[in-house]
């Protein structure tokens, strides 16, 4: 089955090779250790079909999923920046596929049946779900910056009421879970219009059960609300995300209007380009968390696959060897939940490695116990040797990895558009303000910086610590602020400061009071005039 093992000439598995890359050692791991185990217990009948090849090779996958009209495809369209295969885009429900949005050498498309025998795509598992699903799923390829690190999967929009279910003629939440498994980040998009989660939405999201760190939401078209009704549009959100996804924590909702057309309201313009900014570096960094993502699913997956062995060998060794099978067999899904308990003390295993109860006792109706395996401690110890010792290992190359490799980003589309250039985030504020300007920014309020300086009892042109600090306490900053401040301020480090050096204390005092960051080192535009050419020489 695994023939992208390494092998020997005859054809036997090299069991002794090095491994050379974390990817190559997650192959190797989950073929020799981790399948055994899911094969022999019929993991992949009851929870994920086996990984193949082309699951550990794959770019990172971002999946969006929302009602329909609330921008899925027009966020696609903007991340692009250009149109791709089968894109329709309206207020009506226009997605009627999932569409795998990836990058070719050439623009195209493949429809969903010849898309699920391609070995080199990860989507070969999809084709249980039925030609009902695979009518209404295909692969549009482009050639694109932004597909050259990363892929997009659109859904289809969510609808409310039966026709949901009967339309479709597939498991919708099934085929969400099956990519929630697969993908690196799962976005839910809300239209600041539309908060209301439908049934089939609340049913969808909770397909994603113990995807929850995947999983952010973006609250799209803000700008066509004024800051007091996103106030209340903000708050409603979390209030309905919260009765759907059953977390301690709260989710990162990211807010703004993701899309190429101008703002139908200006008012909280900066707010939306900080959090543009926010979700950019989290697509951004996918590539470069890849192989820890996949590392983090295969050990989720164990963890997972050695509870299932538990259920199955427990309710065999339960099951009577000849008469009142059938009885056995509903006395035993009924009981489920005390097996569990059991379970749960006897191998000492968190509540949360179970599957769903309710699910499990659906999924064994259609079961025959006796045909099932009893306990291999073999399976078992090869599974726990590779999650104590083996993982260990992975996470040692994956750090030489990564310290040996560039660092690996998104590129192209809308996120060049945010990194250089006078649009950059950030660019020509806090410490960056006057970046571009002649005259030294500080300048401009130093009439008012100078008359404080005076009243502080300057001696041949400069005040001494103790009197700086009596005026730099009065903003209220912490003393760890305050002398990081006075370390930039204090340009010709004499333990004094003349009036510019004052001025540019407080200017510095004010870029932290509006809620900027302090430069690590001064920049060159905020040195005081007269310190400059000293400063140019000791360089």
């Amino acid at each position: 089955m695994f023939s992208w093992l390494g092998k020997e000439a005859g054809g036997r598995e090299r069991a002794g090779d090095p491994v050379q890359t974390v990817t190559g050692g997650l192959k190797e791991l989950y073929a020799r250790r981790l399948h055994p185990l899911e094969d022999y217990y019929r993991f992949h009948d009851f929870h994920s079909p086996a990984l193949e090849e082309a699951d550990f090779d794959n770019k990172p996958m971002v999946l969006l999923v929302g009602q329909y009209s609330t921008g899925k495809t027009t966020f696609i369209r903007y991340l692009l920046e250009q149109d791709f295969p089968g894109m329709r885009i309206g207020p009506e429900p226009t997605t009627d596929s999932f569409i795998a949005v990836m990058y070719g050498d050439a623009e195209g498309s493949t429809p969903g049946n010849a898309l699920v025998v391609d070995p080199k795509k990860p989507f070969r598992k999809l084709s249980r779900f039925g030609n009902a699903f695979l009518n209404r799923f295909m692969c549009a390829q482009l050639p694109n910056e932004v597909l050259k690190s990363i892929s997009i999967i659109d859904s289809p929009g969510i609808l409310s009421g039966e026709k949901q279910r009967l339309s479709r003629g597939y498991d919708f939440c099934q085929v969400l879970q099956w990519f929630a498994e697969r993908v690196d980040r799962i976005i839910l998009l809300f239209d600041a219009h539309k908060l209301d989660i439908s049934d089939e939405f609340s049913e969808a999201i909770k397909s994603f059960r113990g995807q929850d760190d995947k999983i952010r939401v973006v609250l799209n078209k803000a700008d066509q609300v004024d800051t007091q009704q996103l106030m209340r549009v903000y708050g409603a959100l979390m209030w309905s995300l919260g009765k759907v996804i059953n977390t301690p924590e709260v989710l990162r909702v990211y807010i703004g209007s993701f899309w190429s057309q101008p703002l139908q309201n200006t008012e909280n313009r900066r707010l939306f380009e900080v959090e543009a900014q926010d979700l950019f570096q989290d697509i951004k960094s996918l590539p470069q968390k890849a192989a820890v993502r996949k590392l983090n699913d295969l050990i989720k997956r164990a963890r997972l696959a050695k509870v299932h062995a538990y259920i199955i060998s427990h309710l065999r060794k339960e099951m009577p060897s000849v008469f009142g099978k059938e009885a056995k067999k509903r006395e035993l899904i009924s009981r489920l939940p005390e097996i569990y308990i059991q379970l749960q003390r006897e191998h000492h295993i968190s509540p949360g490695d179970f599957p769903e109860v309710k699910k499990m006792q659906e999924q064994l109706e259609t079961c025959d116990f006796s045909k099932f395996h009893s306990l291999k401690p073999k399976l078992i110890e090869a599974v726990d040797n590779m999650l104590a010792n083996r993982i260990a290992s992975l996470m040692s190359l994956m750090s030489q990895e990564e310290s040996n490799m560039p660092t690996q980003m998104v590129h192209g589309g809308a996120f060049d558009g945010t990194t250089t250039g006078p649009f950059g985030h950030g660019y020509g504020e806090g410490a960056g303000e006057g970046v571009d300007e002649d005259e030294w920014v500080v300048a401009k309020d130093k009439p008012v910086y100078d008359e404080i300086f005076y009243t502080l009892s300057p001696i041949n042109g400069k005040i001494s610590g103790v009197n700086a600090k009596k005026e730099m306490v009065n903003s209220k900053l912490p003393n760890s602020v305050l002398g990081k401040i006075w370390k930039l301020a204090d340009c010709d480090n004499d333990g004094m400061l003349d009036e510019e050096e004052f001025a540019l204390a407080k200017h510095l005092i004010k870029i932290k009071l509006d809620g900027y960051e302090l430069p690590g080192i001064l920049p060159p535009h905020l040195v005081p005039p007269s310190h400059r050419k000293p400063l140019q020489m000791a360089e």
